[in-house]
């Protein structure tokens, strides 16, 4: 079967299943499998090896930063636009400029272009200048202010010997406070001016890719990139800083993908693939009016506003808006 009949084959899966935790009657087995298998792995575990990974081989010594200086301020940038790029940069390459595998999983059809909405009057340089210019530059600021504490007795320090199982609790509660610092400040920047000011960049993308993922304005990416704040008043480890930090830096990149399922090669050779875009979200993406949080998190279901991707659900939606109901 050739790329181009899978394609107008394809379909989402509907409807979008809520995490077991928030369904009744509870359901033990499911709530097990929501905190061991969708919230950790693969996904968790590859953020939590990649911060592991960059905190041994890739940061500076924490002795060497007790003080602000822009050497080793500017590696952690080169090292954190070095991880977008090849995550972004791979992904673009691959699904938009090569177009490897069609539109096979592609949640729009329609590719990203030129339009004047976009600064420099393109969709992918407008989110270049974003990432790299205010992204990046801000998670660095983060994560700077974050290694100064620690190097200064500021943030309390744990490591992991004699401190595992502590650890390992505060690991899954770091996980679960990352999904609701985002569903809860995304919410809060469709309020108002803050979303004239701010958020409107990010939507910008009704068809995003790889590179929209961190397209936001600085005053998003200030708020956007703050759940590590929490863990400066917690006695934590370093690496579960930086996760925080990856979570919002780099997952994005994969999230606003614009496929479903992305093919290491020819999909009609069978080659292996891993799943990408997040449907949920990219409801969100072309309605604006639904799907605030995320399915691991029970905000969209307390407002009325989670679209599982049915009919029936859509026309919720637009029922809500034609009433004037939030």
């Amino acid at each position: 079967m050739g790329s181009t009949e899978q394609a107008e084959q394809w379909q989402p899966v509907v409807p979008i299943p809520a995490a077991p935790i928030f369904v009744w009657p509870p359901k033990p087995l499911g709530v097990l499998w929501f905190f061991g298998w969708k919230q950790f792995w693969p996904g968790g575990a590859m953020w939590l090896a990649a911060a592991w990974l960059c905190w041994r081989y890739a940061t500076p010594d924490l002795a060497s930063m007790e003080r602000f200086e822009p050497g080793w301020i500017a590696t952690i940038w080169l090292r954190n636009a070095g991880l977008i790029t090849l995550l972004a940069g791979g992904l673009h390459w691959w699904l938009y400029r090569r177009r490897g595998q069609g539109t096979v999983t592609k949640f729009n059809e329609r590719w990203p272009g030129e339009s004047t909405r976009f600064m420099f009057g393109h969709q992918l340089w407008d989110n270049l200048f974003w990432t790299f210019v205010s992204g990046v530059t801000v998670s660095t600021g983060f994560e700077a202010v974050s290694w100064w504490m620690f190097a200064n007795g500021h943030a309390p320090f744990r490591d992991f010997a004699g401190n595992w199982l502590y650890l390992i609790v505060l690991t899954v509660f770091a996980f679960v406070w990352g999904n609701l610092h985002f569903s809860l400040t995304h919410r809060l920047l469709h309020v108002g001016k803050l979303y004239d000011w701010a958020h409107a960049v990010h939507h910008r993308n009704s068809n995003p890719g790889p590179w929209s993922g961190i397209s936001m304005h600085p005053i998003e990416h200030e708020v956007y990139m703050s759940s590590p704040v929490l863990l400066w008043f917690i006695p934590s480890h370093p690496v579960l800083v930086l996760t925080l930090l990856f979570l919002n830096l780099l997952s994005p990149a994969l999230t606003h993908a614009g496929f479903e399922r992305v093919w290491l090669g020819h999909v009609e050779r069978g080659r292996p693939s891993f799943l990408s875009g997040d449907y949920f979200h990219q409801l969100h993406h072309r309605y604006f009016d639904c799907n605030y949080g995320n399915t691991l998190t029970p905000i969209d279901q307390l407002l009325g506003t989670y679209h599982d991707g049915t009919p029936e659900a859509h026309a919720v939606m637009r029922e809500r808006q034609r009433t004037g109901r939030t």
